[in-house]
């Protein structure tokens, strides 16, 4: 039987979420909106952080809403249910997701109220976290040690011949190279999931310095370098920047090289000084890294575009990007650049990849 909208109550009030402010729960109340949503994001956080019985939460909000609940779903571990319905659900969330799991539902209509589509949406959304719950997906227990890789589509064929290779000894966790898979990736290497990473895919970095859509933050790298992990990485996908439809392509590019991924991702071929740049602060950011670093260079061709015949195939933009990275980085017996006359999805790569791993594990 359903119950009535006048009668659900609260049981929790906001004042006791306040209470939970680590240093001043009279924050919460402060005049300015954005000051005020801020800590409470942070009290919800420690409140929810201090509850012993979770086994699932569900959120709805708009924009403000959405800033409150998300930080608190993002700190609880991945694999416990969290759903948030969200009117910024068909935008850009990935300030409100994170590295984390979290679901997002569209409630298509505002947050007012109810009405004939949100009782739908809604009570989907409620069903889809009692199915969670009651029905729940327990993380097997580890009996290999978990390596993290990077892949783009068009580096696939150089993942699959690493994993292939790796995968009766480790437990292969591969991350889409769009920026927020660098990101979880190097969230569990610092959580201590990993024992290292194979980071075939840095194109990322191309989208963090030239304006791209995928970017990585500049913190990228930044995991590897205080843990000290073992580290394997490459040049892959390093020829593009990624943007979505064609009229998102900034002017600056729109005379160059592009190419149609698909429908929504339209990519432009990086030049030997964008190249340069990029190889530069790469090698910065494995100098930084105290670990063991193996970093391999396919001078063949970076991507399945990258190759005689293909689009974006250009000797000279990454000869450019090769002569910067070992320029930049400082090799000695823990940190060496290889450079080898291989194409990045050769299947002997690969197998070069996992030697190096295998060499610093």
């Amino acid at each position: 039987m359903s119950v009535p909208e006048a009668d659900v109550t609260c049981e929790v009030s906001s004042a006791e979420v306040a209470a939970y402010h680590p240093t001043n729960p009279a924050a919460v109340a402060a005049s300015d909106r954005g000051s005020a949503i801020s800590a409470m994001a942070t009290a919800f956080s420690c409140f929810l952080a201090g509850q012993s019985d979770v086994g699932g939460v569900i959120g709805l909000g708009g924009s403000g809403g959405s800033a409150i609940i998300a930080p608190a779903l993002q700190a609880l571990p991945i694999g416990i249910p969290k759903i948030l319905v969200s009117t910024v659900a068909s935008g850009d969330i990935s300030a409100y997701v994170g590295t984390s799991d979290i679901q997002m539902i569209n409630p298509v209509t505002d947050i007012a109220g109810l009405n004939r589509l949100s009782r739908v949406i809604l009570g989907n959304a409620a069903h889809a976290l009692v199915g969670m719950v009651g029905r729940p997906i327990k993380l097997p227990e580890a009996s290999k040690q978990a390596v993290g890789l990077t892949m783009y589509g068009v580096t696939t064929p150089c993942v699959r011949h690493v994993t292939d290779r790796l995968r009766d000894q480790f437990d292969c966790l591969v991350f889409h190279a769009t920026g927020p898979g660098g990101k979880s990736m190097e969230s569990l290497l610092e959580s201590g999931c990993l024992v290292g990473i194979i980071d075939t895919t840095t194109s990322d970095i191309v989208d963090l310095l030239m304006g791209g859509h995928f970017a990585a933050s500049h913190d990228r790298l930044g995991a590897v370098a205080r843990t000290q992990a073992p580290y394997v990485g490459s040049c892959g996908a390093l020829d593009m920047i990624d943007f979505r439809e064609p009229d998102t392509v900034p002017l600056r590019y729109r005379e160059r090289r592009l190419h149609r991924h698909n429908p929504h991702i339209t990519l432009v071929r990086t030049n030997p000084e964008e190249n340069a740049v990029v190889g530069n602060w790469l090698g910065e950011k494995l100098n930084e890294c105290e670990g063991p670093v193996r970093f391999l260079i396919p001078e063949k061709g970076v991507s399945s575009m990258d190759a005689p015949g293909q689009p974006f195939f250009d000797p000279e933009a990454n000869q450019a990007l090769f002569d910067g990275i070992e320029a930049a980085v400082h090799q000695n017996e823990i940190r060496k650049v290889r450079r080898l006359p291989l194409h990045i999805n050769d299947p002997d790569f690969g197998a070069a990849l996992v030697e190096s791993f295998r060499e610093i594990i």
